[in-house]
């Protein structure tokens, strides 16, 4: 038997082992392979994780682990090299674990397809986590300036507090942070909603619920939105496409 699965903490709110499984029985291979659910509260219980699971070929990984798990690895690909994260993990020959970042190739896709071509347009990513290094990552590539905006402002970041004056100015607004996720589906990322227009584009990589109050908010203003349904997809197929590579 072929096992793959999702670290994390906690995972009720993962789609991950629905999506996989729809997917092996949809590709007739049900019966040798299958996806669990592995919740680790703390990253330090990951070695026993991996002694214990000797049929596991490959992981995917999630909040709050995408940085922690590094140095538990072998070696990483050019991908989580240059995201500074890692959400997919490859067990190799021997055991060897390799660790990527498929969550830059979904959130470049589906951003690609979200907004208009050839605009000129400045965002702000709400949150610093792993997520958010790989959105910075496809926005460097697409040479989109932007502004993080964190909590503990600093001299490379915004405060919450900063955007009541500063939102006019960025277009695109992208919720890399976990606020709004079911089951606390009535929060939303502190941003002054009064002041979004027709001109604004909102992103969530939240995807449960599918419009959160983010989304909701932004279109009462007239803002386009866009949920993170379509990069969890395209980011479970590279999964998918890594671990048989």
């Amino acid at each position: 038997m072929n096992i793959y699965g999702l670290i994390g903490y906690p995972l009720g709110h993962s789609f991950s082992k629905k999506y996989f499984t729809e997917k092996f029985e949809l590709i007739g291979i049900a019966d040798n392979n299958a996806y669990e659910l592995f919740e680790l509260a703390d990253i330090q219980a990951f070695p026993e994780l991996i002694k214990n699971q000797p049929e596991l070929k490959g992981l995917n990984v999630t909040i709050p682990h995408k940085q922690a798990i590094m140095p538990f690895l072998d070696c990483l690909d050019a991908s989580a090299e240059k995201v500074g994260a890692v959400n997919v993990i490859k067990i190799g020959e021997g055991g060897k674990l390799i660790g990527y970042n498929s969550d830059y190739y979904g959130f470049k896709l589906s951003l690609e397809e979200f907004i208009p071509a050839n605009t000129s347009l400045k965002a702000l990513v709400l949150g610093y986590g792993g997520a958010a290094k790989a959105v910075i990552a496809a926005l460097e590539d697409l040479s989109i300036p932007y502004k993080i905006v964190s909590r503990t402002k600093s001299a490379d970041t915004l405060g919450y507090e900063d955007l009541v004056s500063e939102i006019h100015n960025y277009q695109l607004i992208i919720n890399s942070s976990p606020v709004g996720t079911y089951p606390k589906a009535d929060q939303c990322p502190d941003i002054p909603y009064e002041k979004l227009t027709t001109e604004h584009y909102l992103y969530d990589l939240v995807y449960n619920p599918v419009q959160t109050l983010f989304l909701q908010k932004g279109e009462a203003q007239g803002a386009k939105t866009h949920n993170g349904l379509k990069m969890l997809h395209l980011q479970a197929e590279k999964a998918w496409e890594i671990w048989n590579s």
